[in-house]
């Protein structure tokens, strides 16, 4: 049995750990990491997942913006969402996602972007189609380049720059 819960800043550091077991001590690295840089998490969108007062899942989401042209659109990125590796395979990380992705809908979000594999994003509602007139700074795998609509049509029409905001 396992509980998703809101993160408190006591399990940053335990959260640390989970990230690097997951992706390597170098995943700061990584384009979306950019977006990240001195860019707090969105409030009430941070959660962890616990099994006997463990944490064995995180998630996070990060506020963005798409800017084209003189127009932007606001947009979370989510990620990363790491599972300690003992409880991987059961399903805890699409429901880390179900719920956090529930939550960012119920305050008003309507786009959502992550870099990831299609195939298992797909199952939470990702698809690449909806990210095909995004661009991404920095060097990204444009088929890993996902985005799920919160509210119907939030993409439609949507293309332009990932940026972070400042």
């Amino acid at each position: 049995m396992y509980q998703i819960m809101a993160s408190k800043p006591n399990n940053i550091s335990k959260i640390e750990i989970l990230l690097d077991q997951a992706f390597g001590e170098d995943r700061q690295k990584k384009t979306a990491y950019r977006l990240r840089d001195d860019v707090p998490a969105v409030p009430g969108l941070s959660f962890v997942t616990m099994s006997d007062e463990v944490i064995i899942a995180s998630l996070q989401f990060w506020p963005l913006l798409i800017i084209d042209n003189d127009r932007s659109y606001e947009a979370l990125l989510l990620g990363p969402i790491a599972v300690d590796n003992d409880y991987r395979g059961q399903g805890i990380g699409l429901d880390l996602m179900a719920h956090g992705l529930q939550a960012a809908k119920e305050q008003g979000h309507k786009r959502v972007i992550l870099v990831g594999d299609e195939t298992y994003y797909r199952k939470v509602g990702f698809s690449r189609s909806l990210a095909l007139g995004l661009e991404m700074p920095g060097p990204v795998d444009k088929a890993r380049l996902l985005a799920q609509e919160l509210v119907p049509n939030a993409l439609k029409g949507v293309k332009g720059m990932i940026s972070k905001i400042k």
